[in-house]
């Protein structure tokens, strides 16, 4: 493990961090010293899992279970939030807020039904929105907001056309908050993951010739693993980063140049 401990004495909340993008960057900020409130919808045992493997490697988490995309969902994540910040006597604060969570599953135009859409649009742009609505009044001078996004919000997907409206969406916050923050030193960013090792890409790797189509639309000619993502999200997370804000960060490993 990395000795270098740059976010000691920081407290972070990711998203949908039971698995994927999100398991590797609950573990990633804990290993850089943060406190991570590990956030469920509805995978407890896999949370549960993520917060042992993180006390196992000499790390502090604590499990945040409640579901995104229904009414007081935001409420309830921060209650949730407070409670593991009791059980580990800390203050109610926070420095960083990952929007990691997110769903998928749309279609083409042509196959679009309005539940799908508003579930995406409830999960994947008004809960970060609120999340980080909440998130505000208690987090320090200096925090940050990082939003996951997509590479589906810059290059046409058609076939997921609700998905990349709402990673839009998510893009378009940032920009907004960067500016209105920025005068707490605030720093707000977008990363965009390309096509990585996840069971949401899992339907578009089902044989081999698809994973190596996959591959070869990155210039490294492979699929992305999720530390690709968290790595950078540490970067963000950290004070390395203070003089970025308002960006979108492309880690999809060169796909489509």
């Amino acid at each position: 493990m990395d000795t270098k401990r740059t976010l000691t004495g920081k407290i972070a909340l990711v998203t949908g961090a039971g698995r994927g993008i999100g398991r590797a960057i609950a573990g990633r900020l804990a290993q850089d010293g943060a406190l991570v409130g590990v956030h469920y919808g509805h995978s407890e045992a896999a949370a549960a899992e993520v917060v042992a493997e993180i006390r196992k490697n000499g790390g502090r988490a604590f499990p945040v279970g409640a579901e995104l995309g229904v009414p007081g969902d935001a409420d309830a994540v921060f209650e949730a939030f407070d409670a593991g910040l009791r059980q580990e006597r800390e203050e109610r604060s926070l420095d960083i807020l990952v929007n990691n969570a997110g769903v998928s599953g749309s279609g083409p135009v042509g196959q679009a039904v309005p539940e799908v859409f508003d579930r995406m649009i409830a999960v994947n742009a008004k809960a970060p929105l609120f999340l980080v609505q909440r998130a505000l009044p208690r987090m320090r001078d200096g925090g940050r907001v990082i939003n996951i996004s997509s590479l589906a919000s810059r290059h046409a997907f058609p076939e997921s056309v609700a998905y990349a409206m709402s990673k839009g969406a998510l893009d378009t916050m940032t920009l907004c908050l960067a500016k209105e923050l920025g005068g707490r030193g605030i720093t707000v960013n977008t990363v965009g993951p390309g096509f990585v090792e996840t069971d949401m890409n899992a339907r578009r790797r089902k044989t081999p010739e698809a994973r190596a189509a996959l591959a070869a639309r990155s210039v490294f000619d492979r699929i992305g693993r999720p530390a690709d993502v968290a790595d950078v999200v540490a970067f963000l997370a950290s004070d390395d980063s203070r003089w970025i804000t308002g960006q979108y960060l492309d880690v999809s490993g060169g796909t489509d140049l």
